[in-house]
């Protein structure tokens, strides 16, 4: 079941940085890339328990678009939530989109 949450305008997002959202119970770290993609997170980091991937450095590694945590630096792919360090460790996807300039999770 789908359960779209309002969360920003897209205009607010800055491209290649992070931002934090609650959504219920769930924080969601949100991504703008350099090409206007979007990519939502869970927003703590497996390592540290630290709720601050949204805070992290946005890059990429080869052609995937990624995510430093800012704790120890382990980075996370934006599209599938893979450690690229740490194979086997990875942090909650949710699906987000753009309906009339609002950006949407879907934390269902």
């Amino acid at each position: 079941m789908s359960s779209w949450t309002a969360v920003c305008r897209f205009a607010d997002l800055t491209p290649e940085r992070g931002v934090a959202a609650l959504i219920g119970q769930t924080q969601v770290a949100l991504f703008r890339t350099h090409d206007d993609a979007l990519f939502a997170l869970g927003n703590q980091d497996p390592f540290s328990g630290a709720w601050v991937l949204s805070r992290g450095i946005v890059g990429t590694r080869g052609s995937r678009p990624t995510v430093a945590s800012p704790m120890h630096k382990q980075v996370f792919d934006l599209r599938t939530g893979e450690c690229l360090d740490d194979h086997g460790v990875a942090v909650p996807v949710y699906d987000v989109r753009v309906r009339e300039g609002t950006v949407e999770v879907n934390c269902a």
